[in-house]
C-alpha cells in the first residue's frame, strides 16, 4: 500500500497495511529527527574506527587511555539502579523477532528477553517492519499467532513473562529503504527510533521501561553518542531522562579497554555490561589480523579459559560491580539435540558447565538460545546466586594489564590447540552455510549442532583469512594457502550440489554465498563485517510512493 511520506523522507521499499502504522508521519518524524541531529558524529566515528585500524595495523596495540585515567581513578561515581525488571536477570534468552520466537521467549520462563535486530536476524526490510509491529504488540500484551498446522501460541497469563529488552543494529550499519535527505537512515537510529517512539510510554505504563542492548561499540566516544540520543528522545516524547537502561555488549577489544569509560558515558542509563564472547573473538582477530604473533587456533580452542578471554571476563565482573551494574555473562551455543542422547548429554554438560564457571566468577546473569536451555541455567544460578544479582561480588582482588588483555601466551595457545584441517573444513562450512540463510533472510541457524549467528560466522571467516595471510600451519605440517582453501570451498560446494540437487542447489543462495565468501577468506580484502558485505543483497527498493 501507499505510505504518506514526509518533507525529506523517501521510503523504499513496499509496505502492508499493518506496517503502515508502524511508519506513520509522526514515527517517520521522529526517526529522520534523530538521523539528522546525529548521523554526521556517527560518520565521525566510524571514520575514527578506520584510522585506528590503521594503527593498530603498524603497531600501535591497545591500551587504557591516559587521557581518561581520572575516570577509571575516581571511586565517587555510581551508574543509576537497576531499574524495574531488572534487577534480577539471572537467566535472558536471546533470539531474532518473528513472532513466533517473541511469544515462545517471553513465555520461556527466563527472566528477560533480548528481542535481536542485529546478529541473529537477517535485516530484510520486511523482517524488520514485521519486528516492529511484533515489539509494538508484545508491550501491550496483545501478541498472538497460529501457525501453519493450525497451533495457536499466545502469552502466559501468570505474570511470568519474561522483561523485554531490544537489540538495535549497530552504528556500522544503515537502513536503505528508508532515506533521509537523500541518504540511508542509521540503521541504529531506525531500530532504536520505531521501538521507542511507538512503545517507550507504553513501557514505562507497565512498570517496566524502554531497555535496550547496544552491540558493536569500539570506543566510549560511541557511548556517548547513544546516551546524548537517548536524552533527546526522551525529551522529545516529554518523558523523564533516565527511563531508558541499556546493557552494552563488550563484544570489541578496544571497548575492552575502555569499559569503565562506557559506563560512564552511560551512567544514567546504564544496565551494566555482557560478555559478548563470539563476537570478542572475532574482533580479537579482526583487530590484529596482520600481525602473526596474534594468530588463533581452531575455534574449538578457544575457550573461556583462554587466557585472553579469561582476562577480559574478570575485568568486565571487576568493573560493573565497582560501578553497581550487573555484569552479564555469554552464550553457550549448544542446543538440545533430539535424535541422540548421547550427543545431548554431552551438549547439555557443557552448557552446565558454561553456566557454572559464570556463576562461580562472579557474573549477575547469562545468555541461552534456547527454550529448553533456560531450566539448566535457572537451575544452576539458583543454586549458587541466592541473591538477585552479586553486585556485592566487588572482586578488588582482580588486576588486569594490558598485556593481560592481549594474552595468547607467547604463541603456545596456538600451538596447544593447533589448527587442524577439520577445524579448516569446519569454518568453510559454518562460514558458507550462515552466509547462506542470510541471505534468504534467516539470522539465526543450527549448523553442526550449534546455534549460530553472525558472531560465529565472522569468527569462521576471519580465523580462514588470518590463517592464509600468516601462512599458518596445520598440526601435520600443511600451509594453510590460498589455493587449498578455495580447493576445499569447491570440495564443500561439490558435496552441497549433490545432497540437494542441481536444480534446488541452482535455485538456492549457495552460488551467491560462495562468491561472496571466498572474496573475504583468502588472505587479501578483508570486509569489516559480513553483513556489510551481503547486505546490498538483500535490499529490496521500490520507488517511493505518496
Amino acid at each position: 500500500m501507499s505510505v504518506q511520506t514526509i518533507p525529506g523522507v523517501a521510503i523504499l521499499g513496499p509496505v502492508t497495511a499493518e506496517q503502515a502504522s508502524i511508519l506513520s508521519p509522526e514515527a517517520q518524524l521522529f526517526v529522520a529527527t534523530l538521523h539528522r541531529t546525529f548521523n554526521p558524529r556517527r560518520k565521525a566515528l566510524l571514520k575514527r574506527r578506520d584510522e585506528r585500524q590503521k594503527e593498530l595495523d603498524a603497531g600501535r596495540l591497545p591500551d587504557f587511555l591516559p587521557e581518561t585515567a581520572a575516570v577509571r581513578a575516581d571511586p565517587g561515581w555510581k551508574c543509576a539502579p537497576p531499574a524495574p525488571g531488572l534487577v534480577d536477570r539471572r537467566v535472558e534468552i536471546t533470539g531474532p523477532v518473528d513472532r513466533k520466537m517473541v511469544i515462545n521467549a517471553l513465555n520461556s520462563g527466563a527472566t528477560q528477553y533480548m528481542a535481536d535486530f542485529e546478529d541473529s536476524h537477517a535485516p530484510t526490510w520486511d523482517g524488520n517492519l514485521e519486528g516492529q509491529v511484533n515489539m509494538r504488540d508484545a508491550v501491550r500484551h496483545a501478541i498472538s499467532y497460529t501457525g501453519p498446522n493450525g497451533k495457536v501460541y499466545s502469552l502466559r497469563t501468570d505474570g511470568k513473562l519474561a522483561t523485554l529488552l531490544v537489540r538495535p543494529r549497530g552504528w556500522h550499519l544503515v537502513e536503505a529503504h528508508f532515506m533521509v535527505d537523500g541518504e540511508p537512515c542509521s540503521a541504529s537510529l531506525f531500530d532504536f527510533g520505531l521501538f521507542f517512539f511507538h512503545n517507550a510510554a507504553a513501557s514505562l505504563q507497565a512498570g517496566r521501561g524502554p531497555y535496550f542492548y547496544l552491540p558493536k561499540m569500539e570506543s566510549h566516544l560511541e557511548a556517548r553518542l547513544w546516551n546524548d540520543v537517548f536524552n533527546a528522545s526522551q525529551d522529545m516524547l516529554r518523558l523523564p531522562r533516565g527511563s531508558v537502561r541499556a546493557t552494552v555488549l563488550i563484544e570489541t577489544l578496544l571497548a575492552a579497554f575502555e569499559m569503565e569509560e562506557i559506563l560512564y558515558e552511560l551512567r544514567d542509563h546504564s544496565a551494566g555490561l555482557n560478555c559478548g564472547r563470539w563476537d570478542y573473538i572475532f574482533s580479537f582477530i579482526k583487530k590484529l589480523r596482520n600481525h602473526p604473533q596474534y594468530v588463533l587456533p581452531d575455534r574449538s580452542a578457544v575457550t573461556m579459559t583462554s587466557p585472553f578471554m579469561d582476562a577480559y571476563v574478570r575485568l568486565l565482573i571487576k568493573t560493573c560491580h565497582k560501578r553497581g551494574v550487573h555484569a552479564m555473562g555469554g552464550m553457550a551455543a549448544q542446543i538440545p539435540i533430539k535424535d541422540d542422547p548421547a550427543a545431548n548429554a554431552a551438549a547439555l554438560a557443557k552448557v552446565r558447565g558454561d553456566k557454572e564457571r559464570e556463576v562461580m566468577a562472579g557474573h549477575d546473569g547469562t545468555w541461552v538460545a534456547h527454550p529448553a536451555l533456560v531450566p539448566i541455567a535457572l537451575e544452576i544460578f539458583n543454586k549458587h546466586m541466592p541473591t538477585p544479582n552479586q553486585l556485592h561480588v566487588r572482586r578488588d582482588d582482580v588486576v588486569v594489564s594490558a598485556a593481560d588483555l592481549l594474552d595468547v601466551r607467547g604463541g603456545a595457545l596456538l600451538a596447544e590447540g593447533g589448527i587442524t584441517e577439520k577445524g579448516l573444513r569446519d569454518n568453510l562450512s559454518v562460514g558458507l552455510a550462515y552466509m547462506e540463510s542470510w541471505l534468504r533472510g534467516v539470522g539465526c541457524v543450527p549448523i553442526h549442532n550449534l546455534m549460530e549467528d553472525a558472531a560465529t560466522a565472522e569468527i569462521s571467516r576471519s580465523a580462514v583469512w588470518q590463517w592464509v595471510r600468516h601462512h599458518a600451519r596445520t598440526r601435520d605440517g600443511r600451509v594453510v594457502t590460498a589455493a587449498w582453501v578455495n580447493d576445499l570451498l569447491g570440495q564443500e560446494l561439490e558435496a552441497l550440489k549433490a545432497k540437494m540437487g542441481v536444480e534446488k542447489f541452482a535455485r538456492s543462495k549457495y552460488p551467491l554465498a560462495a562468491q561472496l565468501f571466498q572474496s573475504t577468506i583468502t588472505g587479501g580484502a578483508y570486509s569489516d563485517f559480513l553483513t556489510t558485505l551481503c547486505y546490498d543483497h538483500i535490499v529490496t527498493k521500490t520507488p517511493s510512493r505518496m
